[in-house]
């Protein structure tokens, strides 16, 4: 039997936090793992933050990247007395190049999950969010992960080839995912949950 108290089990989760950030043209909406995922962490007691970034179907580099350094911070800092947590980030798609491109300080991230992102070769033909196509992609100082379909018609060269052997990031290939959301089967995404929940979890497809 633990010798935890509830009051410490919470004192702990509250000493990490989770960040989720969302793609281009995309308002939360629930079915999206993303969304789902967000309400399994809150149910059991973790501190997330999910904010809708601005204007997101006409987004500007700067102003998300504001918008993402001050969700950092706030989940970082929290609103209780836990203390100053460490951060896991989760983003999908667009988001993912900008936290390659335009990411805040890492000091409070523990480790990068970078979902579905799309090539810069895509992007660049997208008028409306060309802009992050130029920015220059670097590793994140932190532990990072990409996991990405072999199928995704954001990213036809494939995401090893564009992001994982370039900048040394791990890639894990989900077999026939398209873009890892809700119209390729990716509502609920149960493996995501037990990795955010158990650092060694192994990242699988939906069955």
């Amino acid at each position: 039997m633990s010798s935890e108290t509830p009051q410490t089990r919470t004192t702990q989760a509250g000493r990490r936090a989770f960040l989720i950030l969302h793609g281009w043209d995309n308002f939360r909406p629930p079915g999206h793992w993303q969304h789902e995922l967000a309400s399994a962490l809150r149910s059991r007691g973790e501190r997330v933050v999910y904010p809708q970034l601005p204007d997101a179907a006409h987004p500007d580099v700067a102003a998300w990247q504001a918008a993402v350094a001050a969700a950092l911070e706030k989940a970082a800092d929290g609103d209780d007395d836990t203390g100053r947590a460490r951060v896991t980030v989760l983003a999908h798609s667009l988001s993912c190049l900008l936290w390659l491109g335009a990411r805040p300080p890492e000091d409070t991230v523990e480790r990068v999950l970078l979902v579905a992102p799309p090539a810069p070769s895509f992007i660049a033909d997208e008028p409306e969010i060309a802009a992050f196509a130029a920015l220059p992609l670097t590793a994140p100082g932190t532990p990072a992960q990409i996991a990405a379909s072999d199928a995704d018609p954001f990213c036809p060269e494939g995401a090893q080839a564009v992001f994982g052997a370039p900048l040394g990031i791990p890639v894990t290939i989900i077999p026939g995912g398209g873009h890892l959301e809700r119209t390729a089967g990716y509502g609920e995404w149960p493996s995501v949950l037990d990795w955010c929940l158990d650092p060694t979890a192994t990242l699988v497809p939906n069955a």
